[in-house]
């Protein structure tokens, strides 16, 4: 009976979803160290930047509205693959590998801890469409993991829109133009508050720069991002 309750007690194998070898976690140590770089990144937007940078040009001329940017890996090979499929094909079994990943990022890099966790939330029909809200999912995670609060009904997308990627960059940012709100009610809990909103993929930042805008006419004294992937700069 011991050594069947202590089997029981042990992971089950699985295979890495990169490499496929067998092993204890969904993306074994070797793959995760091989693909995810530790790179400078601007502290504004989470480009890369040359070492010693703390801010890019860009957005030393123009500060954009979110405080800061943390991505724990740019959108390349092999992720791109995985956070395609987590994202739309209900792969959540990679879920925990991702939120592990962005909170090994935020260790790394020394940032006070967070305030308050918000998933960057889904429309109505698209949310019914998916099933789940892959920021929640990985908000969640990443809040039990650092001992802090998730709140995934303070923040609301009030207007459906097309995905970001059937525009071009410099139209973007008109996509999502007052496609967001604080639920009714709900702007006491910001106020005076620093918080920082979860994400899976960062492009150009136009739907965090919304959602920073928002929070901060709600009150919201600070404004910050956590995301898992940062889509490269042309050219890098």
């Amino acid at each position: 009976m011991f050594t069947r309750l202590l089997s029981l007690s042990l992971p089950l194998p699985t295979q890495c979803a990169i490499c496929r070898g067998w092993g204890a976690r969904r993306v074994c140590d070797r793959c995760s160290d091989r693909f995810v770089a530790a790179v400078q990144r601007c502290e504004r937007c989470a480009l890369r930047v040359p070492a010693g940078t703390r801010t890019c040009g860009a957005c030393v001329v123009e500060p954009p509205p979110c405080d800061s940017v943390l991505a724990a890996l740019d959108y390349a090979h092999p992720w791109d693959r995985l956070i395609g499929r987590f994202k739309f094909d209900a792969a959540l079994d990679l879920a925990g590998v991702f939120a592990g990943l962005v909170e090994r990022a935020w260790r790394d890099s020394g940032r006070p801890k967070p305030e308050l966790l918000l998933p960057v939330p889904l429309s109505l029909p698209r949310l019914r469409e998916r099933g789940y809200n892959q920021s929640w999912e990985l908000a969640r995670r990443i809040a039990a993991r650092l001992n802090v609060p998730a709140d995934v009904r303070l923040l609301l997308r009030v207007r459906d829109t097309a995905h970001q990627l059937a525009f071009p960059v410099e139209r973007r940012a008109a996509n999502v133009r007052s496609a967001f709100a604080v639920a009714p009610r709900r702007a006491a809990a910001l106020r005076g508050r620093r918080v920082t909103l979860v994400d899976d993929v960062m492009t150009t930042g136009a739907t965090l720069a919304e959602i920073a805008r928002t929070l901060r006419l709600a009150g919201a004294a600070e404004v910050h991002a956590l995301v898992l992937a940062r889509t490269p700069a042309p050219g890098d």
